[in-house]
């Protein structure tokens, strides 16, 4: 009952308000409608991963180096690394190369990175950096060069600029621990047919070690006795997506048109109506399939 008292709330506030509400307290009180038969799991499709590279990944530096690292269970991977702490006014990017969106409205970069201690390097000067940015760029079709886009934020977009949790010193590389920071950030709407991106350093010591780009979504399932198709996420973290549900084989719609949410982390949550079992029909296999219960058969009562 409270659970249903949760569910109520949130739809009268989303759905009779004349602009969908969107906030992140919103999605936090609405994720206690997710009933306990709802998958959590998000399901990921990847656009690009820097660690499937048999070869050169071939990016665009400006002046990054490629050379072959390491991840943190040793195995080979080709990385990119910087380390021009001793000039002033750095300004070092590392371009990906050019990514279809296929339909994604919001996108997630997930990066793995390692930076030097400033203060583990001797004399290093002031601006000696332990942070880098990470930009963005749409377009319909491949047509970057080495020069354009302009290597500066416009035409580039910045996410964010990432901080290293850990970062390693001398004393670490002389025993090889690797310290290895994982980041995700996100992005959107984007709404071209793709995007680049792009990693920049302004005075650090670091090593992009591995990028993986995807894309969220909520995955097909069956409840409440309806089927609903896969669907991609919002271009907004706080985006709720509606999935209309079609009724199983035997089953028909009662309440109201049977609705799910598929929220910014692509989970199912805010259900709304119901499929039930035509007459002569019951649910089994845990409410996915309406089978025949009996039929007449000379006389008898056979179960189908």
């Amino acid at each position: 009952h409270l659970n249903n008292r949760f569910t109520l709330f949130c739809l009268s506030k989303y759905l009779c308000s004349p602009q969908p509400i969107c906030s992140s307290a919103f999605l936090l009180f609405c994720r206690l409608t997710r009933p306990p038969f709802l998958p959590a799991s998000s399901p990921t499709e990847t656009l690009m991963d820097s660690t499937t590279a048999t070869a050169e990944l071939g990016w665009t530096v400006y002046p990054w180096e490629e050379v072959s690292g390491y991840d943190e269970n040793m195995n080979t991977i080709r990385t990119y690394q910087v380390c021009n702490v001793f000039d002033n006014n750095q300004n070092n990017w590392v371009r990906t190369k050019y990514i279809r969106r296929r339909g994604a409205q919001r996108i997630h970069v997930e990066m793995k990175f390692s930076v030097r201690d400033c203060s583990s390097i001797p004399n290093v000067p002031g601006s000696c950096k332990e942070t880098f940015n990470l930009y963005y760029y749409e377009s319909d079709a491949d047509t970057a060069t080495r020069t354009s886009p302009a290597w500066m934020e416009n035409p580039w977009i910045k996410v964010d600029t990432i901080a290293a949790d850990e970062s390693f010193s001398q004393v670490d590389l002389g025993g090889r621990v690797m310290k290895i920071n994982t980041e995700v950030r996100s992005f959107g709407p984007v709404s071209r047919n793709g995007f680049y991106l792009a990693f920049q350093d302004y005075g650090g010591c670091m090593s992009l070690i591995a990028v993986r780009v995807f894309y969220r979504k909520c995955p097909r399932i069956i409840t409440n006795g309806a089927s609903f198709q896969e669907t991609l996420s919002g271009a907004e973290s706080t985006s709720l997506v509606a999935a209309r549900g079609v009724c199983i084989p035997n089953a028909e719609e009662v309440d109201v048109p049977i609705k799910l949410y598929c929220n910014g982390d692509g989970e199912w949550m805010v259900p709304i109506g119901r499929c039930m079992c035509k007459a002569g029909n019951e649910a089994v296999e845990n409410g996915t399939v309406c089978r025949g219960m009996f039929c007449c058969e000379s006389r008898r009562l056979v179960r189908v």
